[in-house]
Order: C-alpha cells, then sequence, then structure tokens
C-alpha cells in the first residue's frame, strides 16, 4: 500500500479521539528528552554526546537554519511523488537509516528491532561495523528490504576482507566505508564518566560472528593487554562478570576461557586504522564488486579525490559532531561538495537531520538522499521497532507535506530555488 503523509496526519488526530497519544513524541527536543528519561547515564551520554564542546553538534542545527524555503503556489500537488532510484534500488522516499553503534545500550533488541522497522517501512538500513546483532541475524529479518554495510577499516586487511565478503553474502547491496573515525574524538561527556561501552564487550558483535577475527584472538598481543588492563575491584569484577553473560557461548565457559576479555582487547588494538589513504581504497575495489560509498566527506577537493580513486557514491557528513569539535556543519558543506562531483555520482547527506523540512533543504541544495541518525535511537529507546516505524513514517510525512506546500510534486522538483 502506497504511503500517503495526508493518511498518516488524519491517523493521528482520528486516534486522539479515542485518547490515543503517538508512540513517541512528534518534536525532536521532545523525542530527546524522553529517550533520555528510559536510558542510563552512560546510555544517554554516549548517544547524544559530541566531540569537545559540542559545537559542531550546534552548528549542524545551526546550519539549516541558514536557509529558508520560499513556498509557491497554485501548483497541483494532489498527487506526490516521493520515490528514487539509488544504486540500482527502486525507494519509496528519501530517507535512510544511517549506521549506528551499540543500540543494546537502547534498548534489548537492538539492530535487529531497527532492522524489523526498516522492513516494514521498506526503509534502506545501513548496518553498522560496530552493532550489537551480527549482520547476519538483521539480514534474515530485512530479507529483500534494502541493506548496506559500513565499514570500519580495521588494521587487518583479512578482517577487511572477512566483512566485506559477509556483508555481500548476507544480501547487502552496498559497502559504506566511514573515513572520520580513523582515531576516536574527544568526547567530553564520554571522558567525564570515563565510560566507553566497547570495554564492556557491546558493540562488537559484527567481530565476535567474524571467523577472521576469533582467529585472531589466538595471537599474544601484549599490547593490546595492557591496554585494557584495569584494577581489580567490585567495579571491574561486575563488568567482567557481564562480559562474559554478553559474549557468544556458555557463561561458565566464557569466564573460564577469558575468550571474552581477549576478544575486548584485540578489538581496541586493531578496530581502525589511522594509517588508511586513498590508495588502500583499490585493496577494497579488488574484493568486492558493491558499490563503494564514502562517508565523512566535507571538503570538495576531498570529493572530487572520491571520484578520481572511483567512488561510487559520498555521504557528506560530520558523524553527528562526534568527532572534530568546531568542524564545519553537514549542511554548509552540501552544496560545494555537490557541486565538485556535478551529478557524476550520488550525493547523500547526514548530521542534523531533525524532520522532513530538514530533508527537503538537503535535497534542494543537491542531495540525492538524507540519512537519520540518533532520532532513530531515541525512538527505540521509547517504543523500541514501533517507535522507530512511527519516527520513520512521521518523517516521511513531514517531507511530503512540506514538499507539496512549497509547489513540488517530486524529488525532481526540487532545486535550490526552493529556497533562500
Amino acid at each position: 500500500m502506497k504511503f500517503s503523509a495526508t493518511d498518516r496526519q488524519k491517523t493521528l488526530y482520528i486516534n486522539g479521539l479515542s485518547g490515543s497519544k503517538p508512540l513517541i513524541p512528534i518534536d525532536a527536543n521532545k523525542l530527546r528528552e524522553t529517550a533520555k528519561e528510559r536510558l542510563s547515564t552512560e546510555a544517554y551520554t554516549y548517544i547524544a554526546g559530541g566531540a569537545g564542546r559540542e559545537d559542531t553538534m550546534t552548528a549542524n542545527r545551526q546550519g539549516f537554519n541558514q536557509w529558508q524555503i520560499v513556498p509557491r503556489v497554485l501548483n497541483d500537488v494532489s498527487e506526490r511523488n516521493t520515490s528514487l532510484n539509488l544504486f540500482g534500488q527502486s525507494l519509496n522516499s528519501p530517507f535512510l537509516l544511517a549506521p549506528i553503534g551499540v543500540l543494546e545500550m537502547a534498548h534489548r533488541n537492538a539492530d535487529r528491532a531497527v532492522a524489523q522497522a526498516a522492513k516494514n517501512t521498506a526503509t534502506p538500513m545501513i548496518f553498522s561495523n560496530q552493532a550489537s546483532i551480527s549482520m547476519e541475524s538483521c539480514a534474515r529479518i530485512l530479507e529483500e528490504s534494502p541493506h548496506w554495510f559500513q565499514l570500519y577499516w580495521s588494521q587487518s586487511d583479512e578482517l577487511v576482507k572477512s566483512l566485506v565478503k559477509r556483508a555481500e553474502g548476507c544480501g547487502c547491496t552496498a559497502i559504506v566505508v566511514t573515513l572520520d573515525t580513523t582515531l576516536l574524538g574527544w568526547r567530553s561527556r564520554d571522558l567525564d564518566l570515563a565510560y566507553l561501552p566497547f570495554l564492556e564487550g557491546k558493540g562488537i558483535a559484527q567481530y565476535t560472528s567474524d571467523p577472521v577475527f576469533m582467529q585472531m584472538l589466538e595471537e599474544k598481543d601484549d599490547t593490546a593487554a595492557k591496554q585494557t588492563s584495569r584494577n581489580i575491584n567490585p567495579t571491574s569484577l561486575a563488568a567482567l562478570v557481564g562480559l562474559a553473560w554478553r559474549f557468544p557461548g556458555s557463561f561458565l565457559g566464557n569466564l573460564s576461557s577469558g575468550t571474552p576479555l581477549k576478544a575486548v582487547r584485540k578489538f581496541v588494538n586493531i578496530y581502525s586504522r589511522p594509517s588508511i589513504t586513498w590508495e588502500n581504497l583499490a585493496f577494497l575495489r579488488q574484493h568486492t564488486s558493491l558499490p563503494i560509498i564514502l562517508k565523512g566527506i566535507l571538503h570538495p577537493d576531498d570529493a572530487l579525490k572520491a571520484l578520481q580513486y572511483g567512488a561510487d557514491g559520498i555521504i557528506v557528513s560530520n558523524h553527528g559532531g562526534r568527532q572534530v569539535d568546531g568542524a564545519i556543519s553537514a549542511i554548509a558543506a552540501l552544496p560545494d561538495v555537490v557541486k565538485a562531483i556535478n551529478r557524476k555520482i550520488p550525493v547523500l547527506m547526514d548530521s542534523g537531520i531533525r524532520g522532513g523540512a530538514d530533508a527537503f533543504k538537503a535535497l534542494a541544495l543537491g542531495a540525492t538522499a538524507v540519512c537519520i541518525g540518533r532520532p532513530y535511537v531515541y525512538a527505540l529507546a521509547i517504543a523500541g521497532s514501533e517507535g522507530i516505524e512511527e519516527l520513520i513514517n512521521n518523517y516521511k510525512a513531514d517531507f511530503e507535506l512540506t514538499m507539496a506546500l512549497t509547489g513540488c510534486k517530486s524529488l525532481e522538483e526540487i532545486n535550490k530555488n526552493c529556497l533562500t
């Protein structure tokens, strides 16, 4: 059944007559604050926080305010079409679900809940490299619904190859290489709590389900052991017990073998590679025929290099303000990147999308599609898979109504003339 923005709006109002309120708040700020009440301090801090003073997060939102929509009237918008074709797949809207790790902090069903919502709304899901559930488990839920895989380039090329082959094997139709996390940003909120979820074994399911990674645990690694050594006290013992429970296999077996702790140590030591350069992309191309999308492009010269080195698409993103404090906003970077690309490959955008009007502005500035980030995690924390499904439908309705009320009946009619 074709999605209708007006039907979505009517449903919310009609349900209100019987006393039924929306599962999740419509307002973005209320959504975040409601989720905060459901999350632990550590979880909310990790999800909501950014780098340094969080000036980049502020810039992401302020950047949208620099552009105003200019509605045009007396256009026939009784029939509207929000569909597009992206990398050979037909999509019903310009929204995708960005890769977000450690979703077990928000809900016990974690990535499975996201996959179910993505399937129910036919919204592409980008599997996180730092997922709480393996890509294979999520792919079984999604079936033919579009899904991509986000790759963090590990210190091990063998592991990179293995992850990519697994992504191909479970039906992923693109590889998204995240470029802006070769080192972990200075995240003040997390540092104040001295908390990193990976050290508890959270968010490493793509690794513990990977045969190459598990084989690597047999290698001796004194450096990794030193980096993750901790004082023995009730807090650290509780963390070890929790790690043994979460790790695949039996609890007692995990405790006696020490494998979970080895896995955490190995992950910390190899998860990212600061030495990666443009030349490394040739290695990836040798090992996959899937479209390669580069995520984290903010400079037009890097966009041109992406073309030069054979990228099939790019995502303009500053990682939601989590990596570099004081960086340019994604929406401010978008026009110059789009100009440099000159329609040769698709340009997507994330970082700061908080509703349909934001998506409309991004498309008017040249984006092909946009990725939703933190808001769907807040929806997950509040109401699980149903919360995410409701959020997606709200964004789709908001976007379609914004498009129509601006005088556009299809994505092709959205351009920079719609903005001032």
